[in-house]
């Protein structure tokens, strides 16, 4: 298992809400956590609440000599270290931490991989002003900053926008969830992020983070968006094709990335990952008997890789697509939210009927999950470019008073916009002038 190295905030308050630390089931050595005590967790007062502040953390040179520690005393202990993933807030002053750790291993490991995921929470409708701008400038901020010194960047929420006019969250149709629970929504994003980041941390992988990151970060596109099928809808006994072939018009994945939730629509370069489903036996052989032609080109197909391929070659025509299928599924036991619909077994396929008594806990379920330059990021970035060009900065000095210039700021926004025409298509281009400031 790869090594992690966790900067929190002190979580020392009255509250007891679920914290990700009460479901750790491992123990975690003294080097890989380091807390950063100048600022309470989800407190009244003393929150990392702004980009800058979160910068300035890392500026300290204690802060920063016990963090070089760390990463060092992990990194020599890696045989072959393939690069780092970074996961942190965007909405609040981790942001700012983010950007100074990507920074700091883009200058201290030239060459290694650096994938970075940074996470926003769903949030509700009473959210006040002030938190709500913050918000939006601190994820812009981190979207420009964790890019440019990442292999790849993806942002990751189940927040049906990044922008000032809110969208209602995702919705799964074989899953129940609290949206604003983290408990359920951290649930949601990591069974995505443990597949989709499968193919590089196996041991069987002929792949590396670095490779994944040159097959999707070209022509300057360095953020990347995640959907994923949670779990994927595959019935019980039925073959994979079957499954496929009810979605050749509506693909089965949902956004991660805030993105608007199309019916298909192109993408440059996607990877794909399939989990749970066998490669041989009653989920993947075709229904055809022998002699009779295959009900579709998908069941003529001689493996379930070659399935899944030619399903994204049909409906993602001249995408660059690499896809892998792997035999374990997700395990859902507990500690893991049992939210799931009643129509799905324990190992998570779909029940022609509902059960007549109380169905067992879900144990396992198949997901399919995505990483995709998409055309529809460029909606996402230029929509948060516009809400903020509207800004009057002058009415939240206490934002800018933290650490970050104004000139900087401005010229961030401008990157963020000049990211966002490396996603530019025809079709975007026209559709952006009427829908990009919803987002």
């Amino acid at each position: 298992a790869p090594s992690r190295l966790a900067v929190s905030q002190d979580s020392s308050s009255g509250s007891r809400e679920p914290l990700w630390s009460d479901y750790l089931n491992v123990h975690l050595h003294p080097k890989s956590v380091y807390v950063i005590r100048q600022y309470m967790h989800d407190g009244e007062c003393g929150c990392l609440e702004a980009f800058g502040q979160g910068e300035n953390l890392l500026q300290d040179p204690g802060c920063l000599e016990e963090l070089e520690d760390r990463l060092h005393f992990y990194a020599e202990e890696c045989d072959n270290l393939q690069g780092f993933q970074v996961l942190c807030d965007l909405h609040d002053g981790f942001s700012g931490v983010g950007a100074k750790v990507t920074e700091l291993l883009y200058d201290e490991y030239p060459g290694k991989g650096i994938l970075s995921w940074g996470l926003t929470p769903v949030t509700g409708d009473a959210a006040d002003c002030q938190k709500n701008f913050y918000r939006l400038m601190n994820t812009a901020l981190g979207i420009v900053h964790l890019s440019s010194h990442s292999s790849l960047f993806c942002p990751l929420s189940l927040s049906g926008s990044l922008g000032l006019r809110p969208r209602p969250p995702v919705a799964f149709p074989y899953i129940s969830y609290n949206a604003l629970l983290h408990y359920h929504s951290s649930a949601i994003l990591a069974a995505a992020l443990d597949t989709v980041t499968a193919p590089y941390r196996l041991c069987s992988s002929q792949g590396s983070m670095m490779h994944l990151a040159e097959t999707l970060n070209f022509s300057g596109r360095k953020v990347v968006a995640a959907w994923a099928s949670v779990p994927f809808p595959a019935r019980q006994g039925h073959s994979l094709p079957a499954a496929l072939c009810a979605y050749q018009q509506d693909v089965p994945w949902k956004p991660l990335s805030s993105c608007r939730d199309r019916k298909v629509s192109g993408c440059f370069a996607q990877s794909v990952v399939l989990r749970g489903v066998c490669k041989e036996g009653p989920l993947f052989l075709c229904s055809s008997c022998p002699g009779e032609q295959p009900t579709s080109p998908l069941h003529a197909c001689a493996s379930a890789e070659q399935a899944l391929q030619r399903y994204l070659r049909t409906v993602f025509p001249g995408a660059f697509s690499t896809s892998h299928v792997l035999q374990q599924p997700c395990h859902t036991l507990p500690p893991y939210p049992q939210f799931f619909s009643p129509l799905l077994s324990r190992q998570g396929f779909l029940l022609d009927t509902l059960p007549g008594h109380s169905s067992a806990a879900v144990e396992s379920i198949p997901v399919l999950a995505a990483l995709q330059s998409s055309p529809a990021l460029h909606a996402l970035l230029c929509g948060l470019y516009k809400d903020l060009r509207k800004l009057n900065t002058r009415r939240w000095a206490s934002f800018f008073a933290a650490g970050v210039e104004q000139d900087d700021f401005q010229e961030a926004l401008e990157e963020l916009r000049t990211l966002s025409q490396c996603y530019e298509t025809g079709f975007e281009a026209d559709e952006s002038e009427d829908e990009a400031d919803s987002d």
